[in-house]
């Protein structure tokens, strides 16, 4: 439907059909996105201008563009559901809007929220085709959960408006808060570029005598401004939108020592140019016209929001997760491979088993199965980029690669070795969720690897079915039994004392002093079985571990920001 739709349509130019498509890909909603098939993440993720993630509870939120302001949640980062209301029901959205924007029909434009005050801020856009007039609106609620009975959208009027005389289009809001409280809103479009302007830190409003500085010039659109270290980040989008596989949308990034600019690139072009700015996302393999950027970071980890136009999906709009590090010059990486190539062992988060070529011959057509960690090589894996996420997982016996018997897509397709080629039924999208566990689903079809009924008996073989959240469907890469991670970074100055340590009560000492992460400290049995894990609160430089073990050698893994310490613990 969404490729009849779409192909029937005229292409739309940026400064005529920018948006204009939106209204297609909100009617488009109701009719295709539970009926579509899913591709990398899993559920409902059809989605265009997500907002940057906010976590309430259990449940992570974005909000998007759709009637109404549509949302989605998920409690695993990996399975996105669609909330189930708009924001505003029926069409009952504050009456001020008309007024400011004749001819507005409550099709809402790239929502943001931010939790504030004790409350979340859920600003909006409202606007015409190929208009000025416009206006960026704020509601505020106390909870995200339709269920809770304080469930309640609190008009808040209008923030900012512009009219077909102004020198800014009032679209695409996002909101940045300083490490010293200030509030920062930056907004615009093509019509003018985009705008940074102070907002008063209670009200949500521009703060009073503040004005907005104009910060990226050209066809440009969807910015997000951030910190890290020194430098404000400004990232914002170039090209043209919303016309499915033929967008020419691309993310690009720029600095400054200011959250007003002028924001430069790494060749020291102003973004306030037609030419400025890095290239972080841009179109690649599947992935067409990424756009509208967010940030979310938990557990020393930062996903990378945003967008995209589905080529295996006839330009179906979808939701992307990538996994945004940091280089040596502190410019972002943006990737959408999470798992670093390298060889492991796959070790099930469910019964810690691992997997294996089951007769350790590494022949064509062996069975893949779960079994207890001997160090085998039938039981290592070479984890092969293919590009965009996507893996081959190669035996170290035979360099054959899992694959699906019949290559079938089907609910319950069993995992055995064949030749190793960059076939859908023969290669993998990695997900990562919140528990840093990884979700391997089939490029061919997109369901995800699993260990039948949640079994924990050795020999059980793999199979393919619909995500559901189970740990026997999660798993973690291993290197001789110690947990590997996407970047393989050491995390330095740490000791475990005493050794031996007696009961397993141990200190973990982070030398480096205190840090914004937390810390995970993890202890494995000679198998590989984690006997023991307990998170740390951040700012904490010295643990005390009371991990209750039996006498024996132990494995004790620190995570602290995406880095690593591994040490062997005898206990008595």
């Amino acid at each position: 439907m969404f490729f009849l739709l779409s192909s029937a349509l005229p292409a739309l130019t940026p400064a005529r059909g920018h948006r204009s498509w939106l209204r297609w890909v909100a009617l488009l909603f109701l009719m295709v996105v539970l009926a579509r098939p899913a591709s990398a993440l899993q559920g409902a993720q059809g989605v265009h201008d997500p907002s940057t993630i906010v976590k309430e509870g259990n449940k992570y939120w974005i909000f998007a563009t759709g009637q109404g302001v549509y949302s989605m949640y998920s409690t695993d980062l990996v399975n996105w559901t669609a909330g189930p209301r708009p924001v505003f029901v029926n069409n009952n959205y504050p009456s001020w809007i008309n007024t400011k924007v004749p001819g507005f029909q409550g099709n809402f434009w790239a929502p943001e929220c931010i939790f504030m005050n004790g409350k979340y801020y859920l600003y909006y856009s409202c606007s015409t085709f190929g208009s000025k007039i416009s206006a960026i609106g704020l509601a505020t609620n106390v909870t995200l959960d339709p269920a809770n009975p304080s469930y309640n959208w609190v008009d808040e009027g209008e923030v900012v408006s512009s009219n077909a005389g102004s020198s800014a289009n009032a679209i695409d809001p996002a909101i940045f808060k300083d490490t010293n409280g200030d509030v920062w809103l930056s907004y615009g479009s093509f019509f003018g570029g985009l705008r940074v302007q102070q907002l008063n830190a209670t009200t949500g409003k521009p703060l009073a005598g503040s004005t907005a500085v104009a910060v990226g010039a050209g066809n440009t659109e969807a910015a997000y401004l951030t910190k890290r270290g020194n430098f404000y980040y400004l990232f914002m989008n170039r090209g043209a939108c919303c016309n499915g596989l033929n967008s020419t949308y691309y993310i690009v990034v720029g600095r400054s020592t200011s959250p007003t600019g002028p924001f430069l690139d790494q060749n020291g072009v102003n973004l306030n140019t037609n030419t400025g700015g890095s290239v972080v996302l841009n179109v690649s393999g599947r992935y067409v016209g990424p756009g509208h950027a967010g940030i979310f970071e938990e557990g020393g980890v930062s996903y990378f929001s945003h967008h995209y136009y589905d080529g295996d999906d006839n330009g179906a709009p979808k939701l992307g997760l990538a996994k945004l590090t940091w280089d040596a010059a502190n410019w972002p990486v943006v990737s959408r491979d999470w798992v670093t190539p390298g060889r492991y062992e796959i070790a099930s988060q469910n019964s810690s088993l691992v997997w294996q070529a089951q007769g350790c011959t590494g022949a064509a057509g062996e069975a893949i199965t779960q079994g207890t960690r001997t160090g085998q090589p039938c039981q290592q894996w070479d984890v092969v980029s293919a590009g965009d996420g996507e893996y081959r997982i190669e035996n170290a016996v035979s360099s054959m690669a899992a694959g699906v018997v019949g290559c079938s897509s089907a609910n319950g397709a069993a995992l055995e070795l064949a030749t190793s080629i960059n076939n859908p039924c023969r290669l993998f999208r990695i997900d990562r969720a919140n528990d840093g566990t990884l979700v391997f689903a089939s490029a061919n079809g997109n369901r995800v690897v699993e260990v039948p009924s949640a079994s924990t008996a050795p020999g059980t073989r793999l199979a393919l079915f619909n995500y559901n959240g189970c740990l026997c469907q999660r798993w973690r890469l291993t290197v001789n039994g110690v947990l590997g991670t996407a970047a393989a970074q050491p995390l330095r100055d740490v000791s475990i004392y005493p050794v031996p340590a007696v009961q397993g009560h141990f200190t973990v000492d982070l030398g480096a002093g205190k840090a914004a992460e937390a810390t995970t400290v993890a202890v494995s049995n000679l198998t590989g079985q984690v006997v023991f894990r307990q998170v740390f609160g951040a700012q904490q430089a010295r643990l005390s571990v009371e991990a209750g073990l039996k006498p024996g050698i132990y494995l004790v893994q620190v995570e602290r920001g995406g880095r690593w310490h591994s040490q062997k613990l005898s206990v008595q």
